[in-house]
């Protein structure tokens, strides 16, 4: 009797385990790529579609995602989800990416925008070619989503792209752990993040920038990324306590009372609405609401 128990635990024990060691070795990767933060773009013109050298950008922005793809399967990543998040969501070269990843063109009309397809199965989220938010001293093509919108905060955080991206993806618990772009950018995303691996590709000077020679930046950011997803336990996703407040501040009359016909927002002092969600996914549908007619 005694050895038929144990010849059972035994064979329970070889079915099981295999399935937790698989499990515990999965490293499953959300990477979200901007272009005016890659090195090199300085211009409205190097990121926009008829730019004079958008077509090279765009591949130098492939590159880039690619330096990040590297740097996660480096790390061990198994399953790697890219996400197009500048302008027409159509830049990313395909035929260029690594073919280990799989990866996400144009908008759905969600909320999720710039994280769109993110939920609670991954592990990690990386930002690649990012920028700091508008009216940011030295920041290269600063701008909060738009060139109609001067600052959005909740419970009294300015945020950047990096900074409500960053609370998308912990609303799914799952932390950014690297930040590209420049320099300015991952300042801010220190300062709103705290422990986060970041690589500065170009510094600001007016509305010029100090770049680094693309090579060297992609070296960078595949080693950041590698090092970051080697030490997740070091980084927690980014949440604010409920309820969450907005205030949304924009450039014109017109735009203000067009966005004040979102329900429950309300206008709070010139050019400037407020609004209150008990969740991440409602501020960010109301964000979404409020500004789609700009």
């Amino acid at each position: 009797m005694f050895k038929k128990l144990t010849w059972t635990l035994t064979l329970i024990v070889t079915l099981v385990v295999p399935g937790f060691s698989q499990s515990a070795d999965s490293l499953k990767v959300f990477i979200s790529v901007d272009m005016e933060g890659v090195t090199g773009v300085v211009s409205g013109d190097d990121a926009s579609r008829g730019g004079y050298d958008y077509d090279y950008f765009r591949e130098i922005m492939t590159r880039e995602a690619n330096a990040a793809i590297e740097g996660a399967l480096a790390a061990g990543a198994t399953d790697i989800v890219v996400r197009d998040s500048h302008g027409s969501a159509l830049n990313l070269l395909p035929e260029m990416l690594n073919h280990n990843v799989k990866f996400i063109r144009d908008w759905s009309g969600g909320p999720m925008w710039m994280m769109e397809g993110i939920d609670a199965s991954y592990d990690a989220a990386v930002f690649v070619g990012y920028h700091a938010k508008a009216g940011t001293p030295n920041g290269v093509l600063d701008h909060t989503s738009s060139g109609n919108i001067m600052d959005v905060s909740v419970n009294g955080y300015s945020l950047p792209e990096t900074g409500y991206n960053a609370l998308m993806a912990g609303y799914y618990d799952v932390p950014v752990v690297f930040v590209a772009g420049d320099k300015a950018v991952c300042d801010q995303a220190k300062e709103l993040l705290g422990s986060v691996e970041t690589v500065a590709v170009k510094e600001g000077i007016g509305a010029a920038a100090l770049n680094l020679h693309p090579a060297v930046a992609r070296d960078r950011i595949r080693s950041g990324v590698e090092k970051a997803l080697k030490n997740l336990a070091d980084y927690k996703p980014y949440k604010l306590t409920s309820p969450l407040t907005m205030v949304l501040k924009l450039k014109t009359e017109q735009r203000i009372y067009e966005g004040a016909i979102y329900p429950g927002a309300k206008r709070t002092g010139d050019w400037e609405l407020t609004y209150v969600a008990q969740d991440v996914m409602e501020l960010m549908r109301a964000y979404s609401g409020m500004r789609k007619s700009l």
